[in-house]
């Protein structure tokens, strides 16, 4: 017994004694620069990495001693080659403290700068910038993060542009410490540039030829990266595929000649949905709807949906025939039941449309031909009797040709940070042919989301819209053809439709002009929550008689799992006939 405890003692005293000469951690502190260098020195110190770990008197001294080299190899990659450093080494109870203090000294500046690339290659434009970029390094504090970030940016470019054999010679940083002052030497030997080949689409459920209409070059083009990504998003727009991988063949790739694999997994073919909704606009409602992908083997497409809200009823159908071609161009065979109550009016329409869509010079341009006949009622304020005076009748057929063009762009259409659309219509009837009323007009629709601040969470929205209608006969125009204000996308603080020119019973009947603008600011408090202020100022009008109506007020902003929730409450600034606060909701993306 005596052996075993003696024994023990032999084994533990070492870890007894090695426990007393151990303390809880080193506390580093460093002065005299600022980040990002103050960052760039605790990071490159090993001291900073036991700041919760044990550590015994000889490492934290042997650390200590090390510190030094290691301040000045943090610092040379930006730019400090002579920096000077001096430090305090404390003991506190258990712990340690120790200061840096760091003189960081005259910077390098880069002197010269030489890029060697064959003339072809810096003749294109992307390539010519990433060039540009290296080049305007010269006079700068010597950066080795911006200076790698730079020359890997024109290689890059290179390999986009189809310099897939493209090789960096020399890539060299010359310093001279005497006078501070550097030297960057760049060469690359691009080679031939590659072209297109074939386009082998695997995995597809149509007919052969059928998705070169979404491939935005030609065999023989030079290779883009770009465009590749261009035929991803197509294709994935397209709503007919699962899976969509876009590979170009670069190791098959022979005398400067590279396909492209396209490997595809079919959707499923038929959706459903449905479900219950919400907005100010429509009140509480119901949606249901029914879609085939792709009805057969040539793409054609068929939409279905009913819904059934307290001040919309809607049900509609439309037939989609893709047509060959890269401009991803469509016939559209359509019928639309509308039953829409609004505060100022009611209607009963349907309405036929065929028309033909397509891609142009990056817009998507419609043109086609209506056909819309319906009962309407202007002036009702709820459930008047329909003889009260100052209330109008009116039943109408229209038949007009339309076209528009609309884009939209963003960095994020979940959530964007920058980004805008347009969109711009003109409907007109050839005379009073098949039509109760000759008419024309042109609408105009566009809205900027641009975010500013610290990690950019505040954004400022601008929006607007405008229309303007040339008609001989105005009383026999539905109310889906005439201009009103008020409302969730309009001048909020006012009802749906609620605002426009009056008849002579003072009762709102829609206007010919329309003219409404609004601007916002939003906050974020989290990634998903947030606040907003903003002003619209807007109103429909006839003649020349514009009179904008102000709204004003604070909303919240959720970014939920079904998209963007936005809860508004705004009140009319300086109206004297109308008060209160109006609840508006609206659910949906941004652009």
């Amino acid at each position: 017994m005596r052996r075993l405890h003696r024994r023990l003692s032999q084994l533990l005293l070492p870890l007894v004694l090695l426990s007393t000469q151990a303390h809880a951690g080193v506390q580093l502190a460093v002065d005299g620069v600022d980040d990002p260098l103050k960052g760039a020195v605790t990071a490159g110190v090993e001291l900073s990495q036991y700041a919760t770990r044990e550590v015994s008197d000889a490492q934290v001294r042997r650390l200590y001693e090390r510190a030094t080299d290691q301040v000045r190899s943090a610092l040379e990659p930006y730019g400090y080659y002579d920096a000077s450093v001096s430090g305090d080494l404390q003991q506190v109870g258990k712990d340690w403290r120790v200061t840096l203090h760091v003189k960081p000294g005259e910077p390098v500046k880069v002197t010269a700068v030489d890029v060697q690339l064959d003339k072809t290659a810096a003749e294109i434009v992307p390539i010519r910038r990433a060039q540009r970029a290296i080049e305007r390094l010269k006079g700068k504090t010597l950066d080795h993060g911006a200076y790698d970030a730079a020359r890997d940016a024109l290689s890059a470019q290179l390999t986009a542009n189809g310099y897939l054999d493209a090789r960096l010679l020399t890539h060299r940083v010359e310093v001279t410490r005497a006078d501070h002052s550097a030297s960057v030497k760049l060469a690359w030997q691009a080679g031939p540039r590659y072209r297109y080949g074939k386009v082998h689409f695997e995995g597809s459920q149509f007919n052969d030829g059928f998705l070169d209409r979404y491939v935005p070059f030609k065999s023989g083009d030079y290779f883009s990266q770009g465009q590749l990504l261009q035929l991803q998003q197509a294709l994935n727009g397209a709503d007919y595929f699962a899976v969509v991988n876009v590979m170009p063949d670069v190791d098959e790739a022979k005398a400067g000649v590279v396909d492209v694999n396209v490997q595809l997994a079919p959707a499923k073919r038929t959706i459903y949905t449905g479900g219950p909704f919400i907005g100010t606009d429509t009140g509480f409602g119901m949606r249901a709807g029914i879609e085939r992908r792709w009805v057969n083997r040539r793409g054609h497409k068929w939409k279905n949906e009913l819904v059934v809200a307290q001040r919309l009823k809607t049900l509609s159908t439309l037939y989609s025939i893709p047509l060959p071609g890269d401009n991803q161009r469509s016939y559209n065979i359509g019928a639309n039941y509308r039953d829409a109550n609004t505060d100022t009016s009611q209607s009963r329409t349907l309405e036929l449309v065929a028309n033909e869509t397509r891609l142009w010079h990056d817009w998507t341009r419609t043109l086609g031909v209506h056909a819309l006949d319906g009962t309407f009622t202007v002036g009702k304020i709820g459930n008047e009797p329909d003889n009260t005076p100052g209330i109008e009748h009116g039943r109408s057929t229209e038949v007009f040709a339309e076209a528009t063009l609309s884009r939209k762009q963003a960095d994020n259409f979940d959530f964007v940070h920058q980004g805008w659309s347009v969109s711009v219509a003109a409907r007109s009837t050839v005379g009073s042919l098949l039509s109760d009323a000759s008419f024309s007009q042109l609408t105009a629709d566009a809205k900027w989301i641009h975010a500013f601040g610290e990690r950019q969470r505040n954004r400022l929205i601008l929006r607007g819209s405008a229309g303007y209608t040339w008609t001989d006969d105005f009383t026999a125009l539905p109310p889906l053809l005439r201009f009103f204000a008020g409302g969730d996308r309009s001048v909020r603080g006012y009802g749906y439709q609620s605002i426009g020119p009056l008849n002579s019973d003072g009762r709102v009947i829609g206007g010919k002009s329309l003219l409404v603008a609004s601007t916002e600011v939003e906050h974020y408090f989290t990634r998903n929550w947030g606040m907003a202020a903003f002003v619209d100022a807007g109103n429909a009008f006839s003649g020349v008689d514009y009179q904008p109506k102000i709204g004003a007020g604070l909303g919240v902003r959720w970014r939920s799992p079904v998209g963007m929730v936005r809860v508004d409450l705004g009140t009319p600034i300086h109206d004297s006939q109308a008060r209160g606060i109006e609840l508006h909701l609206v659910i949906g993306p941004d652009l």
